[in-house]
């Protein structure tokens, strides 16, 4: 079986439609995605509505929280907050009413989906370095052999083992081969706002079969994605500008 998991489409619809595009030729048998479909971009209602159409299951992300007021924002600083009540009134009811239905992670087989961390997913922690990665040791039994997390927009992974000298390591792609033995928790970048200084859209696919997971990076238009941005008033610059950098 190959799984299209994807996350933080961030609103960008550009990018998303690129993503699913080169999806298709990839001989994909289920579509996953792990949150933040909102958030930043111009349009939080069509990726939602793609999103949700197209989709098994989808987690719900933090800027999803929001978006469909199930949690409390205030602090976030301003523009990202203004870009969050700009959204709230973009959003249709039924797409407002389909976030805040969205699980915080969903478990399956030797598999677990989440936004940020796993452990405590309500409170969206990172996992995107070593330190990170060594605060879920404790919680080594109670982990899948695989979690797949958003969040960061990196494409940061960790492979954890308890019983080895160097119980963790970080594993890079873009392909990723499975060990026996060690538990994975693998961050799938960002579609619609990578942060890793690659500006491209990124996304994953896990072959079931063949125990590995890779990653892609698909070409899109940044100049319109940030001309949509620019163009929404209530929505910061940096917002469009940052896309050409990846950061």
């Amino acid at each position: 079986m190959r799984i299209a998991i994807f996350s933080d489409v961030h609103s960008n619809i550009v990018a998303l439609r690129a993503v699913l595009e080169s999806y298709s030729s990839r001989d994909i048998d289920e579509y996953i995605c792990l949150g933040d479909v909102v958030g930043y971009g111009s349009n939080p209602d069509e990726c939602a509505t793609i999103v949700r159409e197209l989709v098994s299951t989808c987690i719900m992300g933090n800027h999803d929280a929001a978006v469909a007021g199930e949690m409390d924002y205030t602090y976030y600083y301003d523009a990202a907050r203004n870009a969050l009540d700009y959204h709230a009134v973009l959003v249709s009811k039924e797409n407002r009413d389909w976030l805040k239905a969205l699980p915080y992670t969903v478990e399956r087989d030797d598999i677990c989906f989440s936004h940020g961390s796993p452990v405590d997913p309500r409170k969206f922690d990172y996992v995107f370095n070593e330190e990170q990665a060594r605060g879920l040791l404790p919680s080594f039994d109670s982990l899948k052999r695989v979690t797949f997390i958003g969040h960061s927009h990196l494409t940061r992974a960790f492979a954890i083992n308890v019983e080895q000298a160097v119980p963790v390591r970080e594993v890079t792609g873009p392909l990723i081969q499975l060990e026996e033995g060690w538990k994975y928790i693998v961050t799938v970048g960002s579609v619609g706002q990578p942060r890793d200084n690659d500006a491209r859209a990124c996304s994953t696919i896990f072959d079931t079969e063949k125990d590995s997971i890779e990653y892609i990076r698909t070409d899109y238009d940044i100049a319109e994605s940030a001309r949509r941005i620019l163009k929404a008033g209530p929505l910061a610059a940096d917002f469009g500008k940052r896309l050409f950098l990846g950061i």
